[in-house]
């Protein structure tokens, strides 16, 4: 026999307003991402006659898209973008994951004291200065590798996969050092294996990092055919002649096209491949997040 348990008028009224509460949230965040793609799609003369607010386009026009690709500005950087994402989000998890896996070892000798060397540098660092004296010194400077080399392994990062590392079972690995793997087949045959999920949000979380990045590419990189989509996309913004940031040679065309749409545009093309990645990632990121963060 089976019983329904029925919610009261007041557990009801709760729920409505918890509902309306996450809606309006909801809204408050996807409405400027819906208002940049309709301005980036609206003829500049309804922008024009709409005081340049439009919720609701009469007509839609993908002119500024057509214009930002006929530059080789925005190929290049976007092409600059997704090489130091790859290049750097790979190599990030390899180095991550061979400091993470010894350091999860207790009987590992020197174990504290690196452990407290890394936590320090999460409290200090050495500056900006030395940093770009160092980078220009060993003959990164106006290179890809100034993006990726820097800042190659987080703390953060490091300290949570080590706690991850932690909550595997030992009897695993115990069991595989039986059957004759040493450290390294233990890790890339037992480990490996059960740390997908760990693997894939600190991925999404060196990739978005790498994506939107933007400090580097100021500091490191005065080659503007290095500079990735974020530094070409606020040199847009700064600049009142969009068209010649972008060496766009149609001229008359750009001209009928506002700064604004070009501009809006191009962030679209700089948000998409991000919000089109994390849904398949999501499952693993908020799973690898919850057994990553507490140990047991």
């Amino acid at each position: 026999m089976s019983y329904v348990l029925k919610k009261s008028k007041a557990d009801s009224a709760v729920d409505t307003v918890l509902y309306a509460v996450l809606a309006a949230f909801a809204l408050a965040t996807l409405f400027p991402l819906y208002y940049v793609f309709v301005v980036s799609v609206t003829p500049f003369a309804e922008l024009m006659r709409n005081g340049g607010f439009v919720i609701l386009p009469n007509q839609v026009t993908f002119d500024a898209y057509k214009e930002i690709f006929s530059s080789s500005r925005i190929p290049r950087a976007l092409q600059v973008t997704v090489t130091i994402t790859l290049l750097g989000t790979f190599l990030n998890l390899v180095v991550t994951t061979l400091l993470a896996y010894p350091l999860s070892k207790k009987f590992v000798p020197g174990r504290s004291f690196f452990l407290l060397a890394i936590v320090f540098t999460m409290l200090f660092s050495g500056g900006l200065i030395p940093s770009y004296l160092v980078v220009r010194a060993i003959g990164l400077y106006d290179t890809i590798w100034a993006l990726v080399v820097p800042g190659m392994v987080s703390a953060f990062n490091l300290l949570i996969m080590k706690t991850y590392f932690e909550s595997l079972p030992a009897e695993l690995e115990d069991a595989a050092k039986v059957d004759g793997c040493g450290d390294v087949s233990t890790l890339a045959r037992i480990v490996l294996p059960l740390s997908m999920p760990i693997m894939a949000t600190l991925g999404l979380f060196y990739g978005v990092t790498h994506w939107n990045e933007y400090f580097k590419g100021i500091m490191y990189i005065s080659d503007r055919s290095l500079y990735p989509m974020q530094v070409l996309l606020r040199n847009m913004i700064q600049t009142p002649n969009v068209s010649q940031e972008l060496m766009i040679t149609n001229t008359l065309q750009a001209a009928q096209l506002p700064p604004e749409t070009i501009k809006m545009a191009t962030v679209v093309v700089a948000i998409v491949p991000i919000l089109l990645v994390y849904p398949f990632l999501q499952k693993y990121f908020i799973k690898g997040m919850l057994i990553g963060a507490v140990k047991g």
